[in-house]
């Protein structure tokens, strides 16, 4: 029996981890003969994770240098991208979510009228400079796909707003539950030493923030806050994986390197981010991937952005807008210190509006109708 050959691309560590799930269950599955494309808009941040899910990638186009350019990213990775699919000749190519490296490819493959799959399709902020410039990425990745992949209702809903035809979406949960669910197995105790220095009984907050609409004032803001709390919670320890971009790093350094209580270290591999999630008392973020991956680990978070294309996590109560506002960010900080009730309630959500788990294996069974049905 001939295959269908598949491609799932991916560029970036969230990609990597969220496309995980199913590029694992499409190899099990005898229909498929799947290869892995890394663009390496991201390097050792995207190899680590797919290591840890047993994954290598078939090609990797290894694009990242010093200070590169969204115009650099995109071109590089529509020439690159193409000139492997004009290689392997995929039936359909698979992208995720909203990143230079999704658009990219997604282009590519329309040029060549491959059929594109979105997977965690329909996500809108409704702004195009929030964030930016993931927002436009995700429209223009649903503009050029054949078929979407949505997590929710409310992508769903999107999708169907802007004229997409309901037939060819599926409301399938997040695949970054798939992923967290296989990981919790697997994390006992983290490897990183950063992570072994913080008191077991401590109280400890979480920070992730790296987006580009925050660069600047933003960061500065954040870490004024960050500061504040500090001096507030003399018991409590802030542990804060600072992203590779120098202009975040120096940010975080200025402000909070000298701080007893602040851990400052490199990117956690995921297995340990999972573990530093998990051992949090809640977290402050802007990632779109742990406003999905908190409620079902029953952690709070205070989203560091205006606006969310997760609306679903503010609606369920497991996440707050804050921006990047000193004084709500610390507000709100204050408010989780001082409910009983708050880290409970999120705990005790019966269900995760982004999914439980078995989205890549419906994304499997989907794909396999498509391709009997001959509808693409």
């Amino acid at each position: 029996m001939k295959k269908n050959s598949i491609c799932i691309v991916v560029g970036t560590r969230p990609e990597a981890i969220k496309m995980a799930p199913l590029a694992l269950a499409l190899q099990k599955d005898k229909t498929f003969d799947l290869k892995i494309l890394a663009t390496g808009q991201h390097t050792d941040m995207l190899l680590s994770p797919l290591a840890f899910f047993g994954l290598s990638p078939d090609f990797n186009l290894s694009i990242m240098k010093e200070g590169q350019s969204l115009d650099y990213i995109t071109s590089s990775i529509l020439e690159g991208a193409g000139k492997v699919f004009d290689s392997i000749k995929p039936s359909i190519v698979l992208v995720h979510g909203d990143t230079t490296t999704t658009f990219s490819s997604a282009l590519a493959a329309f040029y060549r009228q491959i059929p594109v799959g979105h997977v965690e399709a329909g996500l809108r902020s409704h702004n195009f400079s929030l964030p930016f410039p993931e927002e436009m990425n995700r429209v223009l990745t649903d503009r050029v796909s054949s078929f979407w992949f949505a997590p929710t209702k409310g992508a769903k809903s999107n999708l169907l707003s802007e004229g997409y035809p309901e037939s060819k979406i599926w409301i399938t949960g997040n695949t970054v539950i798939d992923a967290l669910l296989l990981a919790s197995e697997k994390v006992s105790m983290p490897d990183s030493s950063d992570l072994q220095s913080i008191p077991a009984a401590a109280p400890m907050i979480l920070i992730t923030a790296h987006r580009r609409e925050s660069w600047g004032e933003g960061l500065h803001r954040i870490c004024e806050a960050v500061e504040e709390i500090y001096c507030r919670k003399k018991d409590t320890w802030f542990l804060i994986p600072m992203h590779k971009n120098p202009l975040v790093r120096e940010v975080f350094k200025q402000h909070l390197g000298q701080k007893k209580r602040i851990v400052l270290c490199e990117p956690l591999d995921y297995p340990d981010f999972v573990w530093a999630m998990k051992r949090s008392s809640f977290i402050l973020s802007d990632s779109g991937g742990i406003q999905e991956e908190a409620p079902a680990l029953g952690k709070p978070v205070l989203v560091l952005r205006e606006v969310t294309e997760r609306p679903e996590a503010v609606e369920e109560g497991t996440a707050t807008l804050v921006g990047t506002d000193k004084d709500r960010i610390v507000e709100e900080t204050m408010k989780i210190f001082n409910s009983t009730h708050r880290v409970d309630d999120v705990g005790n959500k019966k269900k995760n509006p982004f999914g439980n788990g078995d989205a890549a294996f419906q994304i499997v069974e989907i794909l396999k109708s498509v391709l009997d049905s001959g509808i693409i």
